[in-house]
């Protein structure tokens, strides 16, 4: 099995029009009515740093993240640092942290077909039941690469699937497609605050992601320091902090 950043999805012209045109198909129009914004700190992969460091701020607050995990990396090396354990994702499971969906292989939704999607998806849901933790309800594409094929499988099982292109989750928005914006890179933080800033404007819900959270980074990690103050910047806007899971129940998906 290769880690996860040892892969890169089809970065062609036709991959580019694939991911596009998908858009199109397999939606699940939401229907959004808030009476304040929300927003969700999401980790994909989970490296031990994102529930050591981004796990303890958001307990701090009195809030809660979503750690999309794929079970068949847990414990392995990275350059983003080492994947959490069994033992490391079941307490942040007891602290009240999301544990949710990524597959079990870091798979490639945009390449594989249905079947394959599906056991990968059974595979990560077994591996979960047998460590003691509780069923999964949301899902996020690994790479952000999605087919129709996927967004069937998703859509038959969770309450909402995300991937990785820009927007936020109002009414309109497809949940078997769901929006975010990434915490990674120089101008990450940035770049969040500017979409938190529209959420709070728009009374929508906001879902964010990042992977490590470190001094150091990699390309798609954060500083503790970018989490901390995107943090306390939805405080100050008045946003409810919520798991994926809870906002989808408030969006009644």
């Amino acid at each position: 099995m290769l880690a996860a950043e040892d892969y890169s999805p089809d970065r062609s012209l036709k991959g580019k029009l694939r991911r596009r045109l998908v858009r199109l198909r397999e939606r699940r129009p939401a229907r959004v009515q808030l009476p304040r914004p929300m927003v969700s700190f999401t980790f994909d992969d989970v490296p031990i740093s994102a529930i050591d460091a981004a796990g303890a701020m958001l307990e701090a607050n009195g809030s809660r993240g979503t750690y999309f995990i794929c079970a068949g990396l847990a414990g392995r090396d990275s350059r983003m640092g080492r994947y959490a354990a069994r033992d490391e994702i079941l307490a942040a499971q007891a602290k009240g942290h999301e544990i949710a969906c990524h597959t079990f292989g870091h798979i490639d939704c945009g390449a594989a077909d249905a079947l394959a999607i599906e056991t990968d998806i059974a595979c990560n849901d077994a591996a979960l039941a047998d460590w003691g933790a509780p069923p999964t309800t949301t899902f996020a594409y690994p790479y952000g690469d999605v087919s129709h094929a996927a967004k069937r499988v998703a859509g038959g099982r969770f309450a909402l699937a995300r991937a990785l292109h820009h927007g936020l989750v109002e009414t309109g928005a497809d949940l078997n497609q769901a929006p975010a914006v990434g915490i990674e890179g120089a101008d990450g933080a940035k770049l969040a605050l500017r979409w938190l800033e529209r959420a709070a404007e728009r009374k929508a819900w906001l879902i964010l992601y990042s992977h490590d959270v470190r001094e150091a980074p990699s390309p798609v990690g954060c500083t503790p320091q970018d989490m901390q103050q995107l943090i306390d910047a939805a405080v100050a806007l008045d946003f409810d902090i919520v798991t994926v899971a809870e906002g989808a129940l408030r969006i009644g998906a």
